[in-house]
């Protein structure tokens, strides 16, 4: 007859006065979770490669906790035995399929034939001698343990050693080739991930091994199922679902698992009572949480498609801008050609009255292209494709040359242009042909929207700051166009009136322009027909 160990025989396999009741939290929560991630990753990674290796990873860390279980329960050394030789099976076994889930994860592709031929020779000799006296020499009777031999003790950890430093060594070689910096961060985090869930797995096992204190063994599988849903949550960024519901099941099912683990050890009926009340309100509670985390998901889904329609719509009305504005800026020059030739005389002699209408379809022309090239420097400056040719410039001159070139228009008017630019130097690092579109753009607005009366330029240096203005006695700007003004397409209604070829891309364009230069821009007005200010401010060199 067998000699037995010194308690009962186990129960349903796992059960006996042997197993400590922290066992059963420490195991079966971790092998439970182990398990459910493992197939909702395969399931939801539409069954990828990645997700069949860490399926199978998860089953097998399922199996090696049972087995640990019937180890600690069992009072026969048969069972010892086998089951222990399981176990060494198992744990090296974890180690090569971990380091061939790292390698798929990084590389994204299939481990090459020599590696994997090299890593099931290391893996070899485990499985060659698991029957042997190399593996397994006996059983300590007096607390159903196995006596360890050289493959047991040595070579299982010699291997997992090797593997964790293959791991080591891929991540490293990997994270340093890569220059995407989210990509190093993934491969960082994945590996460093992998390797904290094989420390974790096996810690426990490796003391037990060299002290023969297995009772420090069950610790180490507590802070696995931390581990297994953190490698699950790094797979999964490379899938299509969602990780807040997936996190939040995975929340949910490990509460639950955690309240129903205490049923194999209360001993008292109110204990029982109280129990499996927090168990069904755990579980209609973590229903009502998951309900509510898939309906924000289906939210942000829709919000998520509808950003993609209208980014979509975006660049096709980019594109469409593009199109036409090119489209009427090659037919206003056509025509300004025709009108500039009848003007020079290359088509020979005209009446005055031709020639006044050429004059006229010449300035139309002129404004027509003026008012593309706005409508596009005010989508490139929105898009930051403007590149600024930053220089030390004098702002002072800039506005010195816009004054002279408007000279003409503002006579032409009847109004009256008054100039001060007080004497002080105005050097600026800018890019000169662009600030000079601005300074245009703020006066041209001036001209155009005054009817009669005058129109102030002003230039002074104000707590160490370029203050450039232009004042008109023109239609002034209401409380309501107040809010429209520098924004796209923004137009006054009085001011629509009185140039009715107004975009209202001109002061958008400016609101660019001043803001690259670290400067700001704003308007003053008392209201309709009192005039307006613009101001331009601009930080020294």
């Amino acid at each position: 007859m067998e000699q037995l160990c010194p308690w009962e025989g186990a129960k349903f396999l796992i059960y006996s006065s042997n197993v400590p009741q922290l066992l059963f939290y420490s195991h079966i929560p971790a092998m439970i979770i182990a398990l459910l991630v493992g197939f909702i990753v395969f399931a939801k990674s539409g069954k990828s490669k990645v997700g069949v290796i860490l399926l199978v990873i998860n089953i097998l860390f399922f199996l090696w906790a049972i087995f640990d279980l019937i180890l600690w329960a069992t009072n026969r050394p048969d069972m010892v035995m086998f089951f222990w030789s399981m176990q060494v099976l198992i744990e090296p076994l974890i180690y090569l399929i971990s380091f061939y889930l790292t390698y798929l994860f990084i590389k994204k592709q299939d481990l090459p034939f020599k590696p994997k031929l090299l890593a099931i020779l290391l893996y070899f000799p485990v499985v060659a001698l698991l029957s042997s006296h190399y593996n397994l020499l006996g059983v300590n009777l007096s607390d159903c343990t196995a006596i360890e031999n050289f493959i047991a003790q040595y070579f299982t950890y010699i291997v997992e050693f090797i593997f964790i430093v293959s791991i080591l060594l891929l991540v490293d070689r990997e994270y340093q080739k890569n220059l995407d910096l989210n990509r190093k961060k993934e491969i960082l985090t994945f590996g460093l991930g992998v390797i904290a869930f094989l420390l974790a797995f096996s810690w426990g096992n490796l003391i037990g091994s060299f002290t023969d204190n297995w009772t420090l063994a069950q610790f180490g599988l507590i802070g696995m199922p931390i581990f297994v849903v953190f490698l699950a949550y790094l797979v999964i960024r490379f899938h299509s679902f969602n990780i807040k519901l997936f996190s939040t099941q995975i929340l949910v099912g490990g509460l639950a698992i955690l309240i129903g683990a205490q049923f194999f050890f209360i001993k008292i009926p109110i204990n029982f009572v109280l129990t499996g009340i927090t168990f069904i309100i755990t579980i209609i509670f973590g229903y009502l949480l998951i309900k509510s985390v898939k309906k924000e998901i289906a939210q942000k889904e829709e919000l998520a498609k509808l950003n993609i329609s209208l980014e979509e719509s975006i660049k096709q009305r980019e594109s469409l801008v593009h199109l036409v504005t090119h489209k009427v800026k090659g037919s206003f020059t056509r025509s300004k050609y025709i009108f500039a030739g009848i003007l020079d005389g290359t088509f020979g002699d005209v009446s005055p009255d031709i020639k006044k209408y050429a004059e006229q379809g010449l300035e139309s022309d002129n404004m027509g292209i003026e008012t593309v090239d706005l409508v596009l420097n005010a989508d490139n400056l929105q898009k930051g494709t403007v590149k600024y040719d930053m220089q030390k410039i004098d702002f002072k001159e800039i506005v010195k040359q816009t004054i002279d070139e408007k000279s003409v228009s503002v006579k032409t008017k009847g109004l009256e242009l008054n100039a001060e630019l007080k004497e002080d130097t105005y050097s600026m690092l800018g890019d000169a042909f662009w600030l000079k579109e601005a300074v245009n753009n703020l006066v041209e607005n001036s001209i155009k929207y005054t009817k009669e009366g005058k129109i102030f330029v002003g230039l002074e240096k104000r707590d160490n700051k370029i203050l450039f203005s232009v004042k008109d006695t023109g239609v002034g700007i209401t409380d309501d166009d107040k809010r429209n003004l520098f924004t796209e397409g923004g137009r006054g209604k009085d001011s629509v009136k009185v140039n009715v070829d107004s975009t209202g891309y001109g002061l958008y364009s400016v609101k660019f322009i001043v803001e690259a230069h670290k400067g700001r821009v704003w308007a003053e007005s008392a209201g309709a027909g009192t005039g307006s200010q613009f101001f331009i401010e601009l930080p020294v060199a």
